[in-house]
């Protein structure tokens, strides 16, 4: 037991340390290819904040635990609406000016699928495949209609200037991501033996909140210097990419059906969050620190529920 919570943990910090140097190495490398900050902040570092959610779904596939992949993608889904805005709305209130609207959309839609496929127990490689297909669609189709995007410019001052450097930093960051991402879940799976518990539990809970660290220190680290629209779109683009890409690649290694264990109330509670997100972009002006706290209590009852 104390090597399966030792590999956990070791995997939780490969993770967010990874996480962390793939983003700045991603966000160097975008700067010296001269694309626009909101590409960067859509494409280049939505993808690299989700490395670890990609890398630990892989994994758990490749080690014949799709059930630890689908908690994953679905449980990081939930702790990207649930905890990681509601823990930036506390930080700092975040203004909504209209943007990501359309992204919010994409991700209900994409979430609404993913419950569809879950109740109706469907899995095939080629499921897989249009996902990836998909995730190329939605790259190409904010590339070249970025009006409305959830991402405000943003200069990075992290960022390295050289490009050798961002280079370097990227490919170390996802070393260490693979490597967390191994420990995490191979960890993971000896608890769920251990405690007896679902490895889609085990997906929902420890690996979820684990590989959504990257995305809670952008979002916070955002919040704190007034960067709404970031924050914002750290969250909607992250769960598209989940989905996607993740879901994707999973699908595609893995071709087995989601478990039905999420075809109820997590499901059900994703597409809630979806939808009030959706709404609170509309019709709202800002998530203030009332929604954030409503937000992060459901959150923490959900883990509570699902641990129960």
């Amino acid at each position: 037991m104390t090597e399966a919570i030792l590999l956990s943990i070791a995997g939780l910090v490969g993770l967010a340390i990874g996480g962390e140097l793939l983003v700045r190495g991603a966000v160097g490398i975008a700067q010296k290819l001269g694309v626009s900050t909101l590409f960067t902040g859509l494409v280049i570092v939505g993808f690299a904040t989700s490395m670890p959610e990609m890398v630990a779904s892989v994994q758990a596939s490749l080690a014949g635990s799709p059930e630890i992949a689908w908690g994953n993608i679905v449980g990081s889904n939930l702790a990207n609406t649930l905890l990681i805005l509601g823990v930036s709305a506390l930080v700092m209130p975040i203004a909504l000016t209209g943007t990501g609207r359309r992204d919010a959309v994409v991700a209900l839609g994409l979430t609404l699928l993913l419950w569809a496929l879950a109740a109706s127990q469907l899995g095939a490689r080629w499921i897989g495949f249009v996902f990836l297909a998909g995730i190329i669609v939605y790259i190409v189709w904010r590339y070249r209609h970025p009006g409305g995007a959830a991402v405000d410019d943003d200069d990075d001052d992290e960022a390295p200037a050289n490009g050798l450097i961002a280079g370097l930093l990227f490919v170390v960051g996802l070393g260490i991501l693979v490597a967390g991402g191994n420990a995490l879940v191979t960890g993971a799976i000896e608890l769920a033996t251990i405690f007896g518990v679902s490895e889609t539990v085990i997906g929902l809970t420890v690996v979820a909140v684990g590989t959504s660290l990257p995305e809670l220190a952008a979002s916070i680290a955002a919040a704190l210097r007034s960067k709404s629209g970031l924050a914002l779109g750290n969250v909607v683009g992250s769960n598209i990419y989940n989905i996607l890409l993740i879901g994707g690649a999973t699908m595609s290694i893995a071709p087995f059906a989601l478990p039905l264990s999420l075809a109820g109330l997590q499901m059900a509670l994703l597409t809630g969050s979806a939808v009030l997100l959706l709404l609170l972009l509309w019709f709202a002006k800002s998530i203030g620190r009332l929604i954030g706290t409503a937000l992060l209590v459901a959150f923490v009852g959900n883990v509570v529920f699902v641990l129960a």
